[in-house]
């Protein structure tokens, strides 16, 4: 057999298990797995001794904000940043300038993406011009899923999320039916604008502007109350839902009952609410402004227990770049600032660092940044595994190795913004990222070039509702 690349002597993470296994990869796929490559030639051989080969991780949740702010980052530097993560696919959120709502607007963003990505790409749509022409022509032109906010679109940024924010519930209503139809998945930004608004209205009124306001703004029962709404609507829609960047215990209890009673929704959470807690609200200051904000200990305690028992399926990054003027100007005035923070090189290794040290299987993680999100929007069993026929996106990881994080090791764009981690270590390191049998990133640096990333559509028939 010839094949183009064979990674020998690799400790390859399987779905069944960990086993010493070649791996043989010809154009794009995996064509064979061997205790023995006696009788293979490769043009290409890596010797992964003493390293783990994964599957390379899957962003489900992530920003580009691409092409209206190319001082917050663009396809080509945050993809960039993925690779050099180990992510080789990101699914990208539908907040753009005009916002994706649109068939037209979603073929503009696939074009660029295609032009500039270096990893995989997935494409979110929104729905929320209730408009079932313009959801089929996105779901058409291959949406991975469809995302909507409950809560109203911040001043001065409505153009960017038309059609993405259903205050209302009788238009969340709508849009949770026509997306039922679609058989794709449906991400919930899930907080009440009423409670929310209200919550800020009270602290502007007493002249509150510091870094504490913002999360006092928005509590645990402001998402724990979109949850259990959102969760009543859907027991007669039975949509795909999927609730974004679970982040406190409050909520998670709600959500855990509607799935004790038959709900088949499923939730993730972030690195940034399984790392840190509201105590770091004084070490960054506005660089830890976030939605829903950063939460208490026993936040962080429950969502961990929640990704052991499988109650939360995923860990998944939020990527939000923007830059250190936008975020500076919360020293003074915590609502002049847009929420959010970069993230997507520390997924992998935030969440390796934590099986390495033993709080869960090796397996347990790459499901919880891999295969589960695979399974979830309908695109393993192509990707989120290492076996033959699936797509060739594998990463060579040193679990021996260690990585501390500094700035100039970073290659978001908002890299000077990504205060939360710097200067942590965590053990393991991500050696190589190879994307549909490429090599993007190898020994800290980028090997590939914009365009290497594909499309990626999902197949509705294959969406897991098994969680």
């Amino acid at each position: 057999m010839n094949v183009d690349t064979l990674i020998t002597n690799g400790q390859v993470v399987l779905e069944t298990g960990i086993a010493r296994l070649d791996v043989g990869i010809r154009d794009d796929r995996i064509v064979v797995l061997t205790d023995s490559s006696e009788g293979i030639t490769a043009t290409n051989t890596i010797d992964a001794t003493d390293k783990l080969v994964l599957p390379g991780a899957i962003d489900i949740h992530f920003h580009c904000r691409a092409p209206a702010y190319p001082q917050r980052g663009d396809f080509a530097t945050e993809t960039r940043a993925a690779a050099a993560g180990g992510v080789t696919t990101i699914f990208e959120m539908p907040i753009s300038k005009p916002c994706c709502a649109t068939g037209d607007i979603f073929r503009m963003r696939k074009e660029l993406a295609q032009k500039d990505s270096y990893v995989n790409f997935g494409l979110f749509a929104a729905p929320g011009l209730l408009d079932p022409a313009e959801i089929e022509d996105m779901v058409n032109e291959g949406a991975i899923a469809f995302k909507i906010f409950m809560t109203s679109a911040p001043k001065g940024r409505d153009d960017e999320f038309e059609g993405l924010c259903l205050p209302d519930v009788q238009d969340l209503y709508q849009a949770l039916k026509l997306v039922a139809d679609t058989g794709l998945v449906c991400v919930i930004h899930a907080e009440n604008n009423q409670l929310l608004e209200w919550h800020t209205e009270q602290l502007v009124k007493a002249g509150r502007n510091d870094v504490p306001a913002h999360g006092e703004s928005r509590p645990p029962h402001v998402e724990a109350l979109a949850i259990a709404t959102l969760l009543t609507l859907n027991e007669e829609i039975d949509a795909n839902l999927h609730i974004a960047h679970l982040s406190a215990k409050e909520p998670l209890e709600v959500f855990k009952r509607f799935k004790a009673t038959g709900s088949t929704a499923t939730a993730e959470t972030c690195p940034h609410y399984l790392f840190f807690t509201e105590d770091d609200l004084e070490r960054v200051g506005p660089y830890a402004k976030i939605n829903p904000p950063l939460r208490k200990q026993e936040d962080q305690d429950a969502l961990w227990e929640a990704l052991a028992d499988g109650s939360v399926m995923a860990v998944t990054t939020d990527h939000s770049p923007f830059t250190v003027e936008e975020k500076e100007r919360a020293r003074t005035d915590i609502w002049a600032t847009p929420p959010g923070a970069p993230g997507v090189e520390e997924l992998l290794l935030g969440v390796m660092n934590e099986a390495l040290t033993g709080r869960m299987s090796i397996n347990r993680a790459i499901d919880l940044v891999c295969t589960n999100g695979a399974k979830r929007f309908g695109v393993y069993p192509d990707r989120g595994r290492i076996g033959v026929n699936a797509i060739a996106d594998i990463v060579i990881f040193d679990p021996n190795d260690e990585t501390t994080i500094h700035k100039d090791m970073l290659f978001s764009q908002a890299k000077e913004c990504d205060k939360l981690y710097e200067g942590m270590t965590f053990k393991g390191k991500v050696n190589q990222t190879i994307v549909s049998g490429k090599t993007i990133f190898k020994d800290g640096e980028i090997l590939g070039e914009s365009g290497d990333g594909k499309f990626v559509r999902p197949d509705p028939a294959n969406v897991s509702k098994e969680f």
